[in-house]
């Protein structure tokens, strides 16, 4: 009689483990995770550079921008919004930072300058979404076009090249060891922002907001500035690569993150955000930006036509959200 019971839970074992092993693999960043180890391999054992260490360097250095801004974009994504105005404001913070050492202000304010404006447009679009109440694609669309034509009104189309100082070169040209600089500010941010959505009241308050706003405006939950502060980090965020964009080229082009916008929403939906809210994490839009810079290196390394390079990309969106699409459906039962 006391045998039964062991041998039920010794069957049981096998089923509690596949449970397991299937809940992992629902884990959206792990899946990101894999398809990111699968191409690395795939493009190592075409050519032997993809792994040397100069070159890995340099791909985790080439997405660090993206990355950077896509853990914005996926604030914003997860509220149920989108923000189209990232790669304008990567350019307008580029030109600030570079017009105040034109002048003759220090780093501090130079860096300041840039991020400030950041903040400007971040708190423009959070007005037009949450005060007016126009829908987030008019807003920001509107607000790349204003930051756009502002770049182009101000430089004229030339670029902006004042002299600045060897410390603030570093910043987006310098390395800790072999890292470079702009991997390590990605790191820290990453880790910082990804603490504050899992962890923090504020984090639980976007995935209510995108989740099921009206539910969550009736718990007590302050929905419209949840999604004014989401806006506005995202504009200080992205004018983060904006400053370090700048500090690594010391020239700010008027072209400078044209179409940056289209590859921070592919990082973001790569790595597991869904577009209708709700859902989507720091750490996989990393993964994704990542994913993205990984293919692009492995365009090149290849020898594949470049021009093919937008449209794996754009494959690789349409792909990640069907599957998005399909995962739903299956939650819902209509599949």
């Amino acid at each position: 009689m006391l045998q039964r019971p062991a041998r039920s839970v010794i069957a049981m074992e096998p089923k509690q483990r596949s449970v397991r092993l299937a809940s992992i693999f629902k884990i959206r960043e792990l899946n990101v995770l894999l398809a990111l180890l699968i191409v690395g391999a795939l493009i190592s054992l075409a050519t032997p550079y993809f792994l040397a260490v100069d070159n890995l360097m340099g791909v985790f250095r080439s997405f660090s921008l993206t990355a950077i801004m896509a853990i914005g974009m996926v604030m914003v994504i997860v509220t149920g919004g989108i923000d189209l105005s990232v790669g304008s404001v990567l350019g307008l913070s580029s030109l600030m930072t570079a017009f105040a050492f034109l002048h003759g202000f220090s780093m501090p304010v130079a860096i300041a300058s840039g991020l400030l404006s950041g903040l400007g447009v971040g708190v423009f679009n959070g007005i037009l979404i949450t005060w007016i109440g126009l829908p987030p694609f008019i807003a920001t669309l509107g607000s790349l076009s204003i930051g756009r034509g502002a770049i182009y009104m101000i430089t004229h189309g030339e670029p902006l090249t004042p002299d600045t100082p060897p410390a603030f070169a570093a910043l987006g040209q310098g390395y800790v060891g072999f890292v470079p600089v702009p991997v390590i500010v990605l790191i820290i941010m990453a880790v910082f922002f990804s603490v504050i959505m899992r962890k923090s009241r504020f984090g639980r308050y976007v995935y209510a907001t995108g989740g099921n706003e009206h539910a969550a405006r009736i718990s007590g939950v302050k929905t419209n500035q949840i999604k004014f502060a989401v806006y506005v980090l995202s504009g200080v965020i992205s004018a983060v690569a904006g400053v370090i964009s700048y500090s690594r080229y010391l020239s700010a082009e008027s072209t400078a993150g044209l179409g940056a916008e289209l590859d921070v929403i592919a990082a973001a939906a790569i790595g597991g955000a869904s577009l209708a809210g709700g859902v989507g994490s720091v750490e996989g839009a990393v993964i994704g930006a990542a994913l993205a810079g990984v293919i692009a290196n492995g365009v090149v390394l290849v020898n594949i036509d470049t021009y093919a390079q937008q449209a794996i990309t754009g494959a690789v969106i349409i792909i990640a959200v069907s599957i998005d699409v399909l995962r739903n459906r299956m939650k819902g039962g209509r599949l």
